[in-house]
């Protein structure tokens, strides 16, 4: 099913006219500007038009357009170039808590570099207080920078009033203007701006081209040194391509502005006035009337927002902004508006675009209310059965993934440092280690081993869920070297927005598994939860002499590793459509295959220490392992193995938070060498049912290798060894 497109403010199709207007320059007139001969002559004169037509949009000269790749270059060009052509001056800039991070984090880059920067806070609309910005500025204040209209709430800043106050003090003024740009007037010279930018994709041309507009007479210092294009103030051969498509789009939003202006409008008011009639418990968030006319920013009270927009499977619409959609973080700019956390955690911003129509709005207004209801907490009214739902796919029913969503890892250390375990001569593991397992002895022949792991679903089929949480629970057993005896489930269901059946699936999913391993599920505890979630607390059996625990290491000894990594960054990839077939079920039977073999083979040799790579991510268990041994060690990157695709999504960006979280938490511990920040997040994706890391002697490894490879675990290698004594320092080489 085609998706209702209402994310316009993260980017916009190209136009049909500005698509024509560029394929000759695709086609036929591809000559360098530079050039004085007829082809460069062509795209000389293409160029300057669009410049002409930007200009004209805007109200400036020609001469004051400098291209740029984007409105984040713009930015950065702006902020920097003036802050380094003025350090003599001074060295203190101002700028808005909402702004975007191709403002916010430049800003923060040149903190780090000698100059001082002053955020002046916002209303309850998101817009600026001008008296803040006057009380804030000093002697030493050489620009000020504050965006047209905020990206997430649409709300527009007093401009004008700024501009007359900085000209007042004598200190330039910056706006970003990417998204008012083509949707509302713009004009520099009534505004009073020094600095513009422009984003050509806010505005129905392609990606990757800008403009900063540059007010006669200001001096940047230039950030891109080559050749003297664009007035000596940008090197680089000009994008003739997309600066053509740039123009047309500019020049076709100046004469349609008003037109589109009351289209846009027209329908974000019916969605907001449909969705406010079903729900009226709903928050608008930004300024009523001084707002983006296409922007509506809405809170829906106790809904996830992540969730709430994996569930609209007909809806294309971001969770407080684009930039933002790894994240249940609550934005910058929410926070900044104290908008309460309860209404936070569920805002999403819906923008329309030309090609929005009313029947669109009211389609996809029926499926928000319904998806909204479905799940806001439970109340008196009857519950509507989800039976005749098509198709169910069980990561849209959860913003966490896996293993990936388990709190941070030093906020739960802090926490348990906190508490006093139970002291017994009985208790061999406890809460004192980080193993996988505890571990209680019963005689001097027995001791129990029981585990417990549970987590929302990595893949859409409820069968192959309910299997791989098996094989993640199972595994914590195996990796304590016990055997499992038998299982109880744990299970969270939404049983108002999924048919039972879907409970169903997932119950014979881990059955099956727990088959598998030669034990049977007894028993359970569920409860109603709005997102599903389900996994196994597993009792096993070992001898008190023979636990494999993670904390026995030796220097020589080499690290094991049995399952390749990346389960973290596909199941990330599989949600958001992104991975083939083939690949999902490769990642799905990886997960669902048991660490029995790999663990009766290991307890064939003498195993110093041993642990599963999981929710942590490899840095995260190794971490773990080589500070409770006491023993630093080295890994070779190159050696470990990962799954097809991994690296390649991994650099384009497509990782879960859990991830994130792990690396921060390793960090401190690891030297990671000149390895990239790719690379560290491929060795800190966070896992479900990962392989088993085994540290043992490096010829009992080539052994137990042998027997791995004999039984279909091809993956296993060596990956690393110990070191000497130390604090559990890991390097990468």
């Amino acid at each position: 099913m085609k998706q209702i497109y209402l994310d316009y403010n993260a980017t916009t199709p190209i136009d049909k006219k500005v698509a024509d207007t560029m394929r000759p320059f695709l086609d036929e007139y591809f000559g360098n500007p530079s050039s004085v001969h007829e082809y460069g002559i062509k795209t000389k004169l293409a160029v300057e038009k669009s410049r002409q037509q930007i200009a004209d949009l805007i109200g400036c000269e020609p001469s004051e357009i400098v291209f740029t790749s984007g409105g984040t270059e713009s930015n950065n060009f702006a902020i920097k170039g003036i802050a380094l052509a003025n350090k003599h001056k001074g060295n203190h800039i101002i700028t808005s808590a909402v702004e975007h991070p191709a403002v916010f984090e430049v800003c923060n880059y040149l903190a780090k570099n000698g100059f001082e920067i002053t955020f002046v806070g916002v209303d309850e609309f998101g817009i600026v207080d001008v008296k803040e910005i006057a009380a804030a500025i000093r002697p030493e204040t050489i620009l000020i920078t504050i965006m047209h209209a905020n990206n997430e709430v649409g709300s527009i800043q007093p401009v004008s009033e700024i501009t007359r106050l900085s000209k007042k003090h004598g200190i330039i003024f910056h706006s970003d203007a990417a998204q008012s740009v083509g949707k509302i007037p713009v004009n520099v010279q009534e505004m009073g701006i020094d600095l513009l930018s422009i984003a050509g994709h806010k505005l129905y041309a392609p990606k990757g081209i800008g403009a900063l507009f540059i007010k006669n007479g200001v001096q940047l210092e230039k950030l891109i040194h080559g050749a003297d294009h664009e007035q000596n103030l940008r090197a680089g051969t000009e994008n003739v391509l997309e600066i053509v498509g740039l123009g047309k789009a500019c020049e076709i939003a100046a004469l349609d502005l008003k037109k589109n202006h009351n289209h846009y409008q027209k329908t974000r008011d019916y969605l907001h006035r449909l969705l406010k009639e079903a729900l009226p418990e709903i928050k608008l968030n930004g300024h009523p009337e001084k707002r983006l006319p296409n922007t509506l920013s809405i809170s829906f009270p106790r809904v996830e927002a992540n969730t709430l927009i994996s569930r609209l499977e007909g809806v294309a619409a971001s969770a407080g902004a684009a930039c933002h959609a790894e994240s249940i973080d609550v934005s910058a700019v929410l926070e900044a508006m104290l908008i309460p956390l309860d209404y936070a955690m569920g805002t999403i911003r819906f923008s329309t675009g030309r090609r929005t129509n009313m029947q669109d709005i009211k389609k996809a207004a029926e499926e928000i209310i319904e998806t909204v209801k479905s799940l806001m907490p439970k109340s008196s009214e009857p519950k509507q059965s989800a039976s005749n739902q098509k198709e169910i796919k069980l990561t849209h029913y959860t913003h966490g993934l896996g293993c990936a969503c388990k709190i941070r890892p030093q906020y739960l250390e802090e926490v348990l440092q906190k508490l006093n375990p139970l002291i017994s001569p009985n208790v061999l593991v406890g809460t004192e280690t980080s193993d996988d397992a505890t571990v209680y002895k019963l005689s001097g022949e027995l001791a129990i081993v029981q585990t417990l792991d549970f987590f929302t679903p990595i893949v859409d089929d409820p069968y192959d869920f309910g299997a791989i949480a098996a094989a993640n629970a199972l595994s914590d057993i195996y990796a304590m070297g016990a055997k499992p005896l038998f299982a109880l489930n744990i299970v969270g269901f939404p049983e108002d927005a999924l048919p039972m059946h879907v409970l169903e699936e997932i119950l014979k999913g881990a059955q099956d598994k727990a088959a598998e391993a030669g034990i049977g599920i007894l028993g359970g505890h569920t409860i109603e939860d709005p997102e599903p979630k389900y996994g196994m607390v597993v009792s096993g059996s070992v001898h008190p002499d023979k636990i494999v625990k993670n904390n026995g290491a030796k220097p020589d000894d080499v690290l094991v590793l049995t399952k390749p990594l990346g389960t973290g960054i596909l199941s990330t990839a599989i949600k958001r459509g992104l991975v083939d077939e083939d690949l999902k079920k490769e990642v799905s039977k990886l997960m669902a295959t048991l660490n029995k073999i790999a663990a009766e083979q290991m307890l064939k040799y003498d195993v110093h220490a041993c642990t599963d790579v999981t929710g942590f991510g490899l840095l995260g268990h190794l971490k773990e392992m080589s500070s409770g041994s006491n023993c630093n060690v080295i890994l070779h990157f190159d050696k470990i193995p990962f799954l097809r695709e991994v690296k390649n999504l991994a650099t384009a960006g497509i990782v879960p938070g859990g991830t994130f979280n792990n690396l921060d938490f390793v960090k401190a511990f690891v030297d990671f060498k000149k390895h990239p920040r790719t690379n560290q997040l491929l060795l800190s994706d966070a896992q479900t049912s990962g392989g088993l890391l085994v540290a043992m002697r490096a010829s009992d490894a080539k052994n137990y290798l042998n027997d791995l490879h004999e039984n279909g675990i091809t993956d296993a290698c060596v990956i690393g060894e110990f070191t000497e004594k130390g604090k559990g320092k890991i390097t990468i080489l």
